[in-house]
């Protein structure tokens, strides 16, 4: 794809539908067959996400620098599976480069899911030292025990807000009783239980109908994928918790990435971290202006003060309780940039 043509490609990328997008990636399917390595790349958000913009970038960017030794494919929106699928596929090989929330990766390294402790971090200050130094290390080191190559740059996700069709949350006593969907996570539903809540495990792809037919009365996102998954069409309210901050790791699958010559890994290590630190930077300024637009869209917000939420899980033993599960360890890596929890 010419430099002209992927510049248009990421200027109107929002307004194609799925399928076009997708095609135009399927474009490059004629160089690949003269590359030497054809790699597959998988997510599950859409194509017009940041992190697949930038994905799509860098494997632009790689393909030129290897002087087309290497085509690297995009696949969003779960082509190639659940996220459990894919992790396995990854493993095995059949998937190249996948990005998978730590929370979800903690089913198999239990340590990736403590960047999500709730109301840990105060802000991407904290965050970001974190993650890409000592404890996002620990964790990467951890991670390359499940055969898998993690990258040094984590990609953000983003804070995740508390959504309703019922009330605004304000307190922990909001949450007493209160049906909310979270993911298929241990840690998920230990915090909002912790806070007297009604948490149901539900997969992404049934939230909707789930918010819809009233199964649960309220979600938690961040902004960008109340957005774009249309959430706002059934919640009225947005309660700006910042409750949990949520990355997604780029995972390389170990076997494969072995194989590949040291200059290949080194530019391909270049371009994707380079494209992580862009993909922070886009969903920082995505989300400055998600509130006012969501707002159009007939979402009413307000703000909590975490004080009361964080005391209120100090009080039900919840940071007691994960510090044993993580270990003395990692949980001192954490405290070191968030101040003590417990």
């Amino acid at each position: 794809m010419q430099n002209k043509q992927r510049r248009q490609f990421l200027s109107n990328a929002s307004k194609l539908s799925l399928g076009a997008v997708a095609a135009s990636l399927s474009g490059a399917s004629a160089f690949a067959q003269t590359a030497e390595y054809n790699l597959k790349f998988a997510s599950n958000l859409p194509i017009t996400h940041p992190l697949n913009v930038r994905a799509k970038e860098a494997a632009d960017a790689i393909r030129k620098d290897t002087n087309g030794r290497v085509s690297i494919q995009i696949f969003p929106s779960s082509q190639l599976g659940t996220d459990t699928d894919m992790l396995s596929q990854v493993r095995s090989g059949a998937i190249d480069f996948f990005t998978l929330s730590g929370l979800i990766l903690s089913t198999l390294v239990p340590v990736a899911s403590i960047n999500g402790i709730g109301f840990a971090w105060k802000d991407y200050q904290q965050v970001w030292p974190a993650m890409d130094g000592e404890l996002g290390a620990f964790i990467r080191s951890n991670i390359e025990k499940a055969n898998l190559h993690p990258f040094e740059k984590i990609w953000d996700n983003g804070f995740r807000q508390i959504t309703s069709s019922s009330k605004p949350i304000n307190t922990p006593a909001d949450l007493k009783g209160f049906k909310i969907r979270v993911p298929v996570s241990p840690l998920w539903t230990s915090m909002f239980k912790a806070f007297d809540a009604a948490p149901a495990s539900i997969n992404f792809g049934e939230v909707y109908s789930a918010l819809q037919t009233k199964v649960v009365d309220g979600e938690e996102n961040p902004l960008a994928v109340i957005q774009t998954a249309k959430l706002y069409e059934v919640q009225k309210f947005c309660s700006q918790t910042n409750h949990m901050w949520d990355g997604f790791w780029l995972l390389a699958s170990g076997k494969n990435w072995v194989k590949l010559p040291k200059d290949i890994q080194a530019i391909i290590t270049k371009h994707f971290n380079n494209a992580a630190i862009n993909e922070r930077d886009d969903v920082r300024r995505l989300n400055n202006t998600l509130e006012v637009e969501l707002k159009t869209k007939g979402l009413t917000f307000n703000t909590v003060n975490p004080d009361s939420f964080r005391a209120a899980l100090k009080k039900s033993g919840f940071y007691a309780e994960w510090k044993k599960k993580y270990g003395p360890e990692a949980w001192a890596l954490l405290e070191k940039y968030t101040g003590k929890l417990e």
